[in-house]
């Protein structure tokens, strides 16, 4: 269970580099489609993110319903960012620059 642990952590700080990463450069980023695609990129992370924080929350603790209905709430959130991420990524690339 320790092992599992660990790599739930370290996938949570992983994808929370990569969302910081991804929000650095759609900020600096002068061009509409690579601020999309950053953008993009960065929902992505941070809904995989909120994916892991929820299975932290609902396998890793006692099982409480705040735990669980804070662990429902990131998974909603997660996926739903996943699905946005991925549905603008595929449209910022089939843009033309």
């Amino acid at each position: 269970m320790a092992v599992v642990q660990w790599l739930l952590v370290a996938g949570v700080l992983i994808a929370l580099c990569f969302t910081t990463y991804y929000s650095y450069k759609a900020r600096r980023s002068h061009e509409v489609r690579d601020r999309g695609l950053y953008t993009a990129r960065m929902n992505i992370s941070m809904g995989l993110m909120l994916v892991l924080l929820s299975l932290v929350q609902m396998v890793m603790f006692s099982g409480s319903t705040v735990r669980m209905i804070v662990g429902a709430v990131f998974l909603v959130l997660g996926l739903f960012n996943l699905f946005a991420g991925i549905r603008n990524r595929t449209l910022y690339l089939t843009m033309k620059q």
